[in-house]
């Protein structure tokens, strides 16, 4: 251990793998769906297009990413209230200690670093609310992107059978009231949910990389190891 410092666990090996699971479908979904928006990359022409399915395949992976995040916001919620290791809705609960320490993590990093009057050896309410923000996004693009997926099975019937398209309809097409009235409204606000999760992510790793480089407590290691290293207090 460096001396000076304590080494803190911060996350479980089942955090770390839901972590890069969701980086890595997140990387999928987008570039998959910039395809599906707009094809910008052709196959080779010298191929028969019926032997290629490149829409086929991007909409596979797409869906395939699309599931893999709904299943884990699944157990993400899950973990929110009944995890053994960290319960994150106690962050959420807007008391009086959980807002000064928010606007405290905030000041700290609007002042660069120049206060710092919060404890950064535990999940603070600052990256809890950032990170709840970043689930309910993933639940809007679900709900979003299933109506645009129900959209095309325009005969009531799947491979599944009737009762699949059915639900489909009743749990999203309220979505597109809630955008505007048509489908297209919902294709848009898909879209654009899309560039704030890319904004949120850019945020999230120039935030890790601040957070390392001025507190020298290796944040940006717990999402490989588990573990950071936080100064003793004298």
């Amino acid at each position: 251990m460096k001396a000076g410092y304590r080494k803190v666990k911060r996350m479980t090996p089942a955090m770390r793998i839901i972590h890069w699971v969701n980086a890595v479908s997140i990387l999928a979904a987008v570039i998959t769906g910039l395809y599906i928006a707009h094809p910008y990359y052709q196959s080779f022409i010298a191929d028969a297009a019926v032997d290629k399915y490149v829409m086929a395949w991007n909409r596979w992976i797409h869906f395939m990413g699309a599931i893999i995040l709904d299943v884990t916001s699944i157990v993400i919620a899950y973990l929110y209230f009944f995890s053994r290791f960290e319960k994150p809705y106690k962050k959420l609960i807007p008391s009086p200690r959980n807002i000064r320490e928010f606007f405290a993590v905030l000041g700290n990093l609007i002042s660069l670093n120049r206060q710092k009057f919060h404890d950064s050896s535990h999940a603070d309410s600052f990256n809890t609310v950032y990170f709840t923000i970043l689930h309910l996004m993933l639940v809007w693009m679900l709900l979003t992107g299933l109506q645009l997926y129900v959209h095309g099975l325009e005969s009531g019937l799947s491979s599944i059978g009737s009762w699949w398209p059915a639900m489909l309809h009743f749990f999203t097409d309220w979505t597109i009231a809630a955008t505007g009235g048509t489908l297209m409204d919902v294709r848009i606000s898909h879209h654009e949910t899309m560039w704030w999760i890319v904004a949120w992510t850019m945020f999230h790793i120039y935030y890790q990389v601040w957070r390392t480089i001025y507190w020298q407590e290796g944040d940006i290691a717990i999402a490989f190891g588990g573990s950071k290293f936080v100064k003793r207090r004298k």
